[in-house]
């Protein structure tokens, strides 16, 4: 897997996120609440923890990182994302306690996927699905850690939404046509996502969110968002565009690094605490309340 010019969509991507300015409205406006309602559970916020895969021990600790973001979702009562691994390791991260969701990928070998979204509902998860942003590569259908992806059709989508009773997920929706095909066999929530930049000059997932949103407009999809949230005012745009939750990603890695589980915890506090500052300066009291009407955008 060979994407040398990743950070031509990264780059846009915090240009983008830069250039998207907020507006104070302090006058009758009150400390806010950052509680939120995801999949109808209560969680004390919509940031979320992103789907990474095949974290090592840091510093000779014991637990692997995933099972040290996980431990810190728990303890912040967030939503909590894991990514490409085998069953023992996600079994291992649901025992962490965290609320899970498992996102699958997109395996040529079909059995393998339903095999992993089946484990992940026996083993407790809390929501599952798939990264579809991972099916192609440079030269084909993409080879992640020496397995072959491949493609997915509607109707494969379709079955995998059947056959649990679990919210599913789809993660790597970047347009319009893709979050309809989603909302129209059922899928629970998509996120908007270009997957660090896989895709040059990939359109930004805050460019196209508001598009997204419009389009599933009165559906029950659940819409949230992911590259370059590093930040509580870059979940606050999140939201104000459309999102109904926010995944950090890289951006929490050097406090995982370093501290683990209690690093995490402090980035998320830290995040939580902006995000609740941001929107108290805005005068949004609740999550609900947070719109695009106090957004600017800077074209200089």
């Amino acid at each position: 897997m060979d994407y040398t010019r990743s950070s031509d969509a990264n780059e846009i991507t915090a240009r983008y996120m830069d250039s998207i300015l907020i507006e104070e409205r302090l006058i009758d406006s009150v400390n806010a609440d950052t509680k939120t309602t995801l999949f109808g559970e209560a969680f004390s916020s919509p940031v979320l923890t992103p789907a990474f895969s095949h974290l090592g021990n840091y510093g000779g600790r014991e637990l692997t990182g995933l099972e040290e973001y996980s431990l810190a979702a728990k303890e912040c009562n967030i939503l909590n994302f894991c990514g490409m691994m085998e069953n023992d390791m996600f079994k291992k991260i649901v025992d962490t306690g965290a609320k899970t969701v498992r996102i699958v990928k997109p395996y040529a070998d079909n059995g393998k996927v339903r095999d992993q979204l089946k484990f992940a509902e026996e083993a407790g998860a809390f929501g599952v699905g798939m990264d579809i942003d991972h099916i192609f590569g440079t030269t084909g259908y993409d080879i992640v850690i020496g397995e072959e992806m491949s493609y997915q059709t509607t109707e494969m989508l379709c079955s995998y939404v059947e056959s649990t009773k679990l919210p599913f997920i789809v993660k790597g929706v970047l347009s319009v046509a893709d979050a309809v095909k989603c909302a129209e066999i059922g899928v629970s929530g998509i996120i908007v996502s270009h997957h660090h930049g896989r895709l040059p000059y990939a359109v930004p997932p805050m460019m196209i969110l508001p598009k997204i949103r419009e389009a599933l407009e009165g559906s029950k999809v659940t819409i949230m968002v992911d590259c370059g949230i590093a930040s509580g005012t870059d979940v606050y745009k999140a939201l104000a565009l459309g999102a109904d939750a926010a995944a950090v990603g890289r951006s929490m890695l050097p406090m995982l690094e370093k501290q683990g589980t209690q690093g995490v915890v402090k980035f998320l506090h830290d995040v939580e605490n902006e995000l609740r500052f941001a929107m108290s300066s805005t005068g949004a009291s609740a999550v609900s309340d947070i719109d695009d009407t106090a957004l600017h955008f800077w074209r200089g």
